[in-house]
């Protein structure tokens, strides 16, 4: 067993004709639902060009912030590279950390050896089912100049992700098994309407 915590995934896409539908599909199936309104920041290491030289995928840092939540704080999270495709053939497996900072999370990443490369936000949905959140959103453009969010264009493509809620550990009692199926319960329920695959 591994001593990482990990997030179980899969990814999806679809047009905005067909939102009425999937909005439904994914209501009935989930606990709660709610709107999101995210702003993300993704840093890359101060010698990311060194490493991408010597051959090695630098590790990048994002930094997340909920706009709809006025109080909220800053999380900083990381992936590592996704597991093999023959080890988890049906999902994306893949080492997470997250860290919640307060008070300034930038600052706190160039200080921690970061640059930033660039800023997303995505506006939508955001579902709960057991151990699973289901995000479901358009990505925004970014004013140049004011560096705040331009809504999306009516036909921009809405993008599903589908995850565990929180970092978990493979464990006797819980092994990533069980996170694999409850994605895979979400793809099964979906079929017809989404189509959600592993992405790496």
């Amino acid at each position: 067993m591994s001593s990482h915590f990990y997030e179980v995934a899969l990814f999806g896409e679809f047009y905005a004709r067909d939102l009425k539908p999937i909005l439904n599909r994914v209501t009935l199936h989930s606990e709660s639902s709610g709107p999101m309104h995210t702003r993300e920041i993704v840093f890359e290491p101060l010698d990311a060009q060194q490493q991408r030289d010597a051959g090695t995928e630098p590790v990048m840092l994002r930094a997340k912030k909920e706009l709809t939540e006025p109080d909220s704080g800053w999380v900083l999270y990381s992936y590592l590279k996704p597991e093999s495709v023959r080890v988890h053939p049906e999902a994306t497996v893949r080492p997470w950390a997250t860290c919640e900072v307060v008070g300034d999370a930038l600052s706190f990443a160039a200080a921690l050896g970061y640059v930033r490369r660039s800023q997303i936000y995505k506006r939508g949905y955001t579902f709960r089912r057991g151990p699973l959140v289901i995000l479901m959103f358009q990505q925004e453009l970014v004013d140049p100049k004011t560096q705040q969010p331009i809504p999306a264009h009516a036909d921009t493509l809405w993008e599903v992700e589908v995850k565990t809620a929180t970092p978990i550990r493979n464990t006797p009692e819980a092994p990533l098994s069980h996170s694999v199926n409850a994605v895979l319960e979400v793809q099964l329920f979906m079929k017809g309407l989404l189509d959600l695959r592993r992405q790496d």
